[in-house]
């Protein structure tokens, strides 16, 4: 009996089972055509993901999170056949890197309205604004915390390459003092170790005044290197000198540049017409790296030189005289490869050895023979903004030499170290310029030049 009972059911249960099967999937479906999440959204409710790292503001995409249908302004059949076939490269996303920034290459591409593009805040395209809170900061504590003014500012692309410089000085510096201070400062080992202490100290404060920078520079248009220089330029001026030492103080100054392609030729004297001191420098600078001065236009301004000069300085009321040469290297680099805000300004610092003879109007023993660690490095901006003649530039340095009339000074840790100075040098006319700088060691030092050039071709 059972067996009959089984088969005369068997075609209900069949009908049974089936609209069992059916009703769920006809949900599902029905649920799938109302939202149609794509691959996208599951990818970004994944738990490996969790949504947090895909952004909910692209066009085109329904927001991660509950089902449900998105909100949409009715369309006409037209323009809603025209969206479904708009295919999803509409909206090309272009990433502009740091690279980018400091090539130049900030344009976008020949791209369709509406596409996305992504760039660090320091260069927008709006101009900065001057900020007094962040001003403020840079001096304190900023001249410790180099970084932290941009930061205010909300340049964080600043802020970052300013910290990662402060490091490197700060790193550089531990490289080099701390072994000096183990071996008690050993003459075998002082002079490499004393020239990375050197650069430390040199990567620190460019980084203090690079921050410096990047809040006042809003105020003022950034300037750009020149062109180009003139072939031949001679110099006159006055050189005055305060130094207890010695009893004369006012010197003529005389100078000279001629630039040819790669080669640069320069000579100066200072002249004591009272006393008969006299110092002459005589010598020149082969490019490395870098746009020759006299073509400069289109450039940055970065350039690195070999540089050789012979040295005479004569003390006729002490007796002496001192004669030596100086070979080493001098680099100049761009500020605006660190970031955009520091746009107009530059960085300088050389390195090299000068090897001297002292002589007490008698011949050169070997007793009187010297060498002397050279190192200088500065902060400098250009002046001119790409317009009309006036073109030129100003420096506030560090040199770390000690036989020049400056001289230098005794350090709380009983060494000596160098001057600090401040010279520029601007060509008003095609023909007539101004040169100044000041000087502040063991003496004090202002000079003060009249320029004139040559134009043409040497």
């Amino acid at each position: 009996m059972l067996s009959e009972l089984s088969s005369r059911s068997r075609p209900l249960a069949l009908v049974v089972m089936g609209a069992l099967l059916a009703l769920p999937m006809r949900g599902r479906a029905q649920e799938l055509e109302a939202v149609r999440p794509s691959a996208f959204d599951l990818l970004a409710r994944s738990p490996e993901l969790g949504g947090s790292d895909i952004p909910r503001d692209l066009p085109g995409r329904v927001t991660v999170g509950p089902a449900m249908r998105p909100t949409v302004e009715p369309l006409d059949a037209e323009t809603s056949s025209q969206e479904e076939r708009k295919p999803e490269s509409d909206f090309p996303l272009r990433v502009v890197t740091d690279g980018d920034l400091e090539s130049g290459s900030t344009a976008a591409p020949a791209a369709r309205e509406g596409a996305l593009t992504l760039m660090p805040a320091s260069s927008s395209s709006e101009p900065r604004e001057f900020q007094v809170l962040p001003a403020v900061v840079a001096v304190v504590p900023g001249l410790l915390f180099h970084g932290l003014a941009p930061a205010v500012a909300g340049d964080g692309h600043t802020a970052k390459r300013l910290f990662a410089l402060e490091g490197a000085g700060l790193g550089l510096i531990a490289a080099g003092g701390v072994p000096i201070v183990l071996t008690g400062a050993s003459r075998k080992t002082i002079a490499p170790l004393y020239a990375v202490t050197l650069a430390g100290f040199s990567v620190f404060g460019i980084s203090a005044l690079a921050n410096l920078y990047s809040v006042v520079s809003p105020t003022f248009d950034p300037g750009v290197p020149p062109p180009s220089l003139p072939p031949l330029e001679l110099e006159m001026g006055y050189q005055y000198v305060s130094d207890t030492s010695f009893d004369y103080d006012h010197f003529v100054s005389l100078g000279a540049v001629a630039r040819f392609d790669e080669v640069k030729l320069r000579a100066t004297a200072r002249l004591a017409p009272d006393e008969g001191n006299t110092q002459v420098r005589v010598g020149g600078a082969y490019r490395l790296l870098g746009v020759p001065e006299r073509r400069l236009e289109g450039s940055d301004g970065s350039s690195l030189d070999a540089e050789l000069v012979g040295l005479f300085h004569r003390f006729p009321t002490e007796g002496f005289a001192v004669i030596g040469a100086d070979l080493g290297l001098r680099g100049r680099y761009a500020m605006s490869r660190v970031s955009p805000a520091l746009a107009g300004s530059f960085a300088e610092v050389s390195l090299g050895m000068s090897l001297q003879g002292y002589s007490y109007f008698g011949p050169v023993d070997d007793g009187n023979l010297h060498t002397q660690l050279l190192f200088t490095f500065g902060y400098g901006v250009w002046l001119g903004r790409g317009g009309g003649p006036f073109r030129g530039e100003a420096m506030l340095y560090y040199d770390h030499r000690k036989d020049d009339f400056a001289g230098g000074v005794r350090s709380l840790g009983g060494g000596v170290v160098g001057n600090f100075g401040l010279r520029g040098r601007v060509l008003l006319t095609d023909s007539w310029g101004v040169a100044a700088e000041a000087q502040a060691g063991g003496a004090l030092v202002g000079r003060l030049s009249l320029i004139y050039a040559f134009g043409g071709d040497l």
